[in-house]
């Protein structure tokens, strides 16, 4: 849930008074500019963040993002099982009350280190915002992929294979396949009601939490705590939603995260890949609409605004 000062800005250490920086941290666009004032000649390369593909820092702060996804997946996944299994009559209420617990503690744990991003959702907007460079932006993307992979690893290697078909390891589904009296039928949601779920529910993520996050005057107001619980709670808001207002059998509910969905898919195939592609269409829908939001609404709403990533920012430089 990073912002372009590691999510809710520096903290003071009280011990010696030294304002520390989280590794997120990325400069803003004034500081292109000269000790005179003067702006100074930027390159691709340096726009782009080249210059972080190779900085230990922040493949050091990738690892925060590799951990905290891989434990988003072994977690969230293993709640989808459990909140089914335990056969109650809400199974998508606990587990949306559990999931927005998890999701809290996951980005007040990481957010230190990396910014609290656990998602390619989070970073994709950060770096269109120029909140992050997306040279760091590929390095976290990589990280959080591999994590959700580890994650959904370590979920096969402690449930039997019964759950693991049953559940197909708490993976995103848009259907599943059950045997008919006419043979195996599938069961679920079709693709482009899917795909819509996926974009608004994504969008509204963004839009009602991450925000907050993004925007640096709320940020500091509210805290880091109040700003993951808040995401957190409107994460679970969402999972339940989706997952009860189609009612429909084989559907799983908006993945709202790339990664997560990701690991499933790749340890345990099948009928997981069967519209994979929503879990990343939509959110990369939501992501532009909400950029283009942030851009067309007055500069005074939103704090934090014209970073020297800025997606247009880079795209006009590479037509000069």
């Amino acid at each position: 849930m990073g912002s372009h000062n590691g999510v809710v800005g520096d903290e003071e250490n009280p011990h010696n008074g030294i304002r520390i920086q989280p590794v997120l941290s990325t400069p803003m666009a004034e500081q292109w500019k000269s000790e005179g004032g003067k702006k100074m000649n930027v390159t691709m390369g340096e726009k782009l963040g080249l210059n972080e593909l190779f900085c230990p820092q922040v493949w050091r702060a990738s690892l925060a993002e590799l951990l905290g996804t891989a434990l988003l997946v072994f977690l969230i996944d293993t709640i989808v099982i459990s909140s089914i299994q335990t056969q109650t009559k809400t199974p998508n209420l606990i587990m949306s009350i559990v999931v927005a617990i998890t999701i809290s503690i996951l980005l007040i744990a990481t957010f230190p280190v990396s910014g609290g991003h656990i998602n390619p959702v989070i970073t994709f907007s950060a770096a269109l915002l120029g909140l992050i460079s997306f040279s760091r932006a590929a390095v976290y993307f990589l990280a959080q992929c591999l994590g959700g992979v580890l994650g959904a690893l370590a979920l096969k290697a402690v449930v039997n294979s019964g759950i693991e078909q049953t559940f197909s390891l708490g993976g995103c589904t848009l259907s599943i396949i059950e045997p008919g009296p006419k043979g195996p039928i599938t069961i679920g949601l079709q693709t482009d009601q899917a795909l819509w779920i996926e974009a608004i529910c994504t969008f509204i993520l963004l839009f009602a939490s991450v925000w907050i996050a993004f925007d640096e005057r709320q940020a500091k107001v509210h805290g880091p705590v109040v700003v993951c619980s808040i995401i957190g709670l409107v994460l679970g808001l969402l999972v339940f939603v989706s997952s009860t207002m189609t009612a429909t059998k084989g559907y799983a509910g908006a993945g709202m995260n790339p990664a997560r969905c990701l690991g499933p898919a790749l340890i345990r195939g099948g009928h997981l890949w069967d519209g994979h592609w929503v879990f990343w269409a939509g959110p990369a829908i939501a992501c532009t609409a909400f950029y283009l939001y942030i851009k067309i609404i007055p500069n005074h709403h939103f704090k934090g605004q014209e970073q020297k990533h800025d997606f247009l920012n880079i795209l006009s430089h590479s037509f000069k």
